[in-house]
């Protein structure tokens, strides 16, 4: 889930304008001619992983930051340069559900989401709100950052942020979890550890629905390693032995959210 601040810049410099038809053009073709140019990156280059408050041991907001305020529902781009944050708490408590209403394979089920219901979601999301502000406020982004456009500077009491994020947050296109993995017995489960599903014979699923809860991060690459376990027990392969990396933490993370100060505190 996230929801995206968007700023003016005060420098030309974003890609507002670069998305007419003829820019399209130009950037597309270079690309398919030379591999080169605009066309080469999806522009998401830079991204975050932060801590929402101290006694965490991993990161539980995530960042991307794309040179170009737009929206994906259709709606027109701003007249002008800007840019915006993606943001979002990673691990939401809030449930949805996906539900069977028809026998038709071919009839669409009924999805909920269920964003936002949980007080901690809603605790998390204002903590991303104000940490966001407090980030593009410091001097770094002195010579960039504009006005703000979205959610707004008078978007600051927890009942405007509650109203605003429930009117803004998207799935980002990652939705997952909904034929969790776990044991027969559990009645909420779909699927075993060997993602055979339950109660019926040589039918698997492997993609990001069975993951019991959501990965800490976009969900391509843990998608990938459950599709490459799941080979390896086809084949008939051994497992891989595990990583056992260590987690680094900062020496006082059980009473400090950073271990630094804000250059400039709002």
């Amino acid at each position: 889930m996230e929801v995206y601040f968007q700023f003016w810049c005060k420098q030309p410099v974003s890609l507002n304008s670069k998305l007419g038809l003829i820019s399209k053009g130009i950037i597309g073709a270079k690309w398919l001619l030379t591999k080169k140019g605009l066309g080469a990156t999806n522009h998401f280059e830079s991204c975050a992983f932060i801590r929402s408050s101290s006694g965490l041991k991993a990161p539980d907001i995530q960042y991307h930051f794309l040179p170009a305020a737009m929206r994906y529902d259709g709606t027109p781009s701003i007249s002008g340069h800007g840019f915006q944050v993606h943001v979002g708490p990673n691990k939401p408590k809030s449930r949805g559900r996906v539900k069977i209403i028809s026998a038709d394979a071919t009839a669409a089920p009924s999805i909920l989401f269920n964003y936002y219901q949980k007080q901690e979601d809603r605790e998390a999301w204002r903590q991303c709100i104000r940490l966001t502000r407090e980030i593009i406020s410091q001097p770094a982004m002195d010579n960039y950052r504009g006005d703000e456009i979205q959610p707004g500077i008078d978007i600051t009491s927890d009942a405007d942020i509650d109203k605003w994020v429930k009117e803004n947050v998207e799935s980002a296109y990652h939705p997952a979890g909904t034929c969790k993995m776990g044991k027969q017995s559990d009645l909420m489960s779909v699927v075993d550890a060997d993602c055979h599903v339950h109660g019926i014979e040589n039918l698997r699923v492997i993609d990001a629905s069975v993951f019991p809860t959501l990965p800490n991060g976009n969900i391509n690459a843990p998608v990938i390693m459950v599709a490459e376990k799941v080979a390896d027990v086809i084949l008939g392969n051994p497992a891989l032995p595990a990583a056992n990396i260590e987690l680094e933490l900062p020496e006082q993370w059980e009473t400090k959210q950073r271990t630094g100060v804000p250059l400039r505190v709002s």
